[in-house]
């Protein structure tokens, strides 16, 4: 099997043990190489590249802007993904149960079988877990400029940044159509396209999620007082979500399209995008290959289809 590591340095990959284990790989992978990202989007050109030369598996070592760039690179391709969660978030990897240690993840996914992914598009650019409009990207704006700025990423100053960003935070107005319905006015606090279950860091935001059904959901939060919307925040992570009488989940199998009275913050996977008035939001079922846990399948309820 040929094999490709694309590894991000800025990523979590300083931790002890980290790189080493993925420069050493794993004994069935005969023909493998290592190569390191240097800017915004060289993952999606190595990932490239990895395919032209014949790679059968390509890592994507990094957090789920690293996933996201590598993904792109595979698309139309026969290569599988393999997710080696180093990041902050890791919300692909937490939704296919991949371990969170480096070493353990290289170990499962030595034996993982393949399975197919659906992949969205929020205006041509693809995603595998959310995207979104609204809180969470004005959140991973901040969190993408706190870090170029040199600032610590994790988990405590994602959560620094939400609290700031809570007090700042001003909805707009949108019109959601999904499929040639009805449009659906909204001042949403959130608004999510979700393919995966959750954010990251264990927030589920769509429970139940399917990776392979050939539908994406829209997660609606309503605008509210903002210790109501902190209540909220915490069943994000103790569970019971979808009971909220503030949260909304409409399914989509073809396309939906929003429309902002003035242009909103966009992201995809986490990444910040540019701001946006109009926003079109298609689907690809089981456009790409990843690999997943021999575990998460026998589970009986993981994210995929029986």
């Amino acid at each position: 099997m040929k094999v490709r590591a694309i590894m991000n340095p800025r990523a979590g990959v300083r931790s002890p043990g980290t790189r080493e284990a993925v420069e050493r790989g794993r004994p069935g992978w005969k023909d493998y190489a290592v190569e390191l990202t240097r800017e915004p989007g060289h993952a999606t050109q190595l990932a490239r590249e990895a395919v032209a030369v014949g790679a059968d598996l390509v890592l994507a070592v990094g957090g789920d802007g690293t996933v996201n760039e590598v993904a792109r690179g595979l698309l139309g391709s026969e290569a599988a993904l393999g997710v080696v969660p180093v990041g902050s978030g890791n919300g692909l990897a937490r939704a296919l149960r991949v371990p969170l240690r480096a070493h353990r993840a290289l170990a499962a996914l030595e034996s993982a079988p393949r399975r197919s992914t659906d992949v969205g598009f929020l205006n041509g650019q693809p995603f595998l877990n959310v995207a979104g409009v609204g809180f969470d990207a004005a959140v991973g704006q901040a969190f993408h400029d706190h870090g170029r700025a040199g600032g610590r990423r994790g988990f405590l100053g994602y959560l620094r940044l939400c609290l700031r960003e809570l007090r700042r935070y001003r909805p707009a107005r949108l019109s959601i159509e999904v499929e040639g319905g009805e449009p659906v006015l909204a001042t949403p606090f959130v608004l999510t396209f979700a393919n995966g279950p959750q954010y990251g860091a264990g927030a589920v935001i769509n429970p139940g999620a399917r990776l392979d059904d050939g539908c994406l959901e829209l997660v609606l939060f309503e605008d509210r007082p903002r210790l109501a919307a902190l209540a909220d925040a915490a069943r994000l992570f103790l569970g019971g979500l979808e009971r909220s009488p503030h949260y909304r989940r409409l399914r989509l199998s073809s396309r939906a399209t929003v429309t902002a009275d003035e242009p909103v913050p966009v992201h995809v996977d986490g990444d910040p995008g540019p701001k946006a008035r109009r926003l079109e939001l298609t689907l690809r079922p089981r456009a790409l290959a990843l690999l997943v846990p021999r575990t998460t399948l026998e589970a009986g309820d993981g994210p995929f289809l029986a």
